[in-house]
């Protein structure tokens, strides 16, 4: 849930980062802060609470400067608070960090021997100390920042910045995201594309095990050895606007309202309704070598993939298991050549699904990824990219993303089915027809808003719900669940219709409202 916004130019990097950071508020914080070089060393300001109170500061200390970096934190290791607020700045070093160092407490109490003094409760705050010893050792940020990492177990995404060397930024990478900006004699980095958007549409990911160094002249990219990397920048086709409330009263609700675009974004250019086919993108997969499908993702994707459970066995006759990516990296799974490994996630960055993906291309299986968001980790690891086109998804519980995740279900089963003889041309039709009503369909459900608020209210004071569905209908239920627990706190679970009368339907009285699926 952490940001990371950095900054070097020649402009004054303060409104610059707080702007940026402000893009990134949907994420959820509960602190903020920035470390701004002007004049031979860096100001570290910080805040518990929202980002008004670290602009009241920055008012009261102001700290114009044309390099620093900034964060929004979500505790993990110590509470919220001032002290454990990023940027840590050890000596020279300022450090921002999203992500979690495994090792830490044997490397705090290493250099706590070493004579280190922490100020905070943080793990984030042995980056700075590890950072800052090395450089004490070689004098090269770059360098200083690369053994560090050589000794820290976990995932991470982190920005360096030392007082001494004011003319770059250093920038690391694993299982967290992270994204350069190039300007015109400046450049950025961030954790989220959002963030710097206002700025730039030129942009670079950087990937998995990689750092950056970057300068007011551009970015070098090299893997954790040393290795130069060449990667070209990509222009970003929505703007900062997209990602804007338009007049809804929050992003959630706008992103409801925006699915009918959303899914007919998804179907472009991929239903031939002349041939009752579909094309994923250039995507040739030889089905006829396909043993089994073999489907990861988490939360909200893994329901969508439980959907596709259902279609693709039905058109295409082939078996698919769906796997929780949290679960399927922690054992020893049978999966290998023959089998295609389809991830889900939205972001493309979601750390479980991408340690699946890689456990699954280590054993010999393809990976078809399907994601929202162009270039981002999973889809370049995996041999194969769908992209569902939602555009971008600021609300924390996921509405245009999943809908559009089901359509691609759906497409996915008609072309396996399709390309294995095992759906003829009559009912490919008839999906096709029905898929592609369904923009106008979601439109006719938002204009009933006002019935369904009707319904919230009546059963706004219920302890909790339990939601009912039976074939592809049960995963619907799932999310539903998901769903009303996520935005309202109210407790709710989701069950396969014929198992209420399995245990459920113990909890059942007059008070607990029940939603049943019943698709016509």
């Amino acid at each position: 849930m952490c940001g990371i916004v950095g900054f070097i130019g020649t402009r004054d990097a303060t409104p610059i980062l707080l702007k940026g950071l402000k893009r990134l508020e949907y994420r959820g914080y509960d602190s903020a802060g920035v470390s701004i070089w002007n004049d031979g060393e860096s100001q570290v300001i910080r805040c518990q609470g929202k980002l008004v109170g670290l602009e009241d500061k920055l008012r009261e200390q102001p700290a114009p400067g044309p390099l620093g970096i900034g964060h929004t934190r979500w505790a993990t290791h110590g509470r919220p608070s001032d002290e454990n607020a990023h940027p840590h700045k050890v000596g020279p070093i300022s450090v921002v960090h999203n992500g979690i160092i495994e090792n830490h407490l044997a490397l705090r109490k290493e250099l706590e021997q070493d004579g280190a003094s922490f100020s905070s409760e943080t793990d984030t705050e042995i980056f700075s100390h590890l950072i800052y010893r090395e450089l004490e050792r070689n004098q090269d940020l770059t360098e200083a920042v690369r053994a560090a990492l050589g000794k820290v177990v976990g995932a991470f995404a982190i920005v360096v910045m030392n007082d001494r060397d004011p003319d770059k930024l250093v920038a690391a990478k694993s299982a967290s995201p992270l994204v350069i900006g190039f300007g015109d004699g400046e450049n950025f980095i961030a954790s989220d594309v959002t963030a710097i958007l206002d700025e730039t549409r030129r942009i670079a990911f950087v990937e998995e095990d990689e750092m950056v160094t970057i300068t007011r002249d551009g970015a070098t990219i090299t893997d954790l050895e040393g290795k130069v990397i060449t990667r070209e920048p990509t222009t970003v086709t929505w703007s900062a606007v997209q990602a804007e409330k338009a007049g809804y009263r929050h992003f959630m609700l706008k992103e409801i309202h925006e699915q009918p675009r959303a899914v007919a974004d998804t179907l472009a250019g991929r239903v031939n309704l002349e041939d009752d086919d579909v094309s994923l993108d250039g995507i040739e997969l030889d089905v006829a070598k396909l043993d089994r499908i073999v489907m990861v993702a988490c939360g909200t994707s893994y329901h969508a993939a439980l959907v596709g459970e259902y279609l693709i066995e039905e058109f295409a006759r082939i078996p698919v298991e769906i796997e929780l990516a949290s679960e399927f990296r922690y054992r020893d799974p049978l999966v290998g050549p023959g089998d295609l490994v389809v991830a889900i996630s939205q972001s493309g960055e979601t750390a479980d699904t991408m340690a699946a993906v890689r456990e699954a291309k280590d054993k010999g299986a393809e990976v078809l990824a399907i994601s929202n968001v162009l270039g981002s980790s999973i889809p370049r690891l995996a041999d194969y990219a769908f992209y569902t086109h939602a555009g971008p998804e600021i609300g924390v519980a996921s509405t245009k993303a999943f809908t559009t995740q089901l359509v691609a279900m759906v497409l996915l089963a008609i072309y396996l089915g399709r390309r294995n003889g095992k759906l003829d041309a009559a009912h490919a039709a008839k999906h096709l027809a029905e898929l592609v009503a369904i923009p106008v369909k979601m439109s006719d459900i938002l204009d009933q808003s006002a019935q369904l608020q009707v319904i919230a209210r009546r059963y706004g004071h219920a302890r909790g719900f339990l939601f009912l569905g039976r074939g592809n209908q049960f995963p619907i239920a799932l999310e539903g669940a998901l769903k009303l627990k996520e935005i309202s706190y109210i407790h709710a679970e989701g069950y396969a219709a014929g198992e209420m009368k399995h245990g459920p339907i113990a909890l059942i009285d007059d008070e607990l409202p029940v939603v049943v699926l019943v698709p016509r």
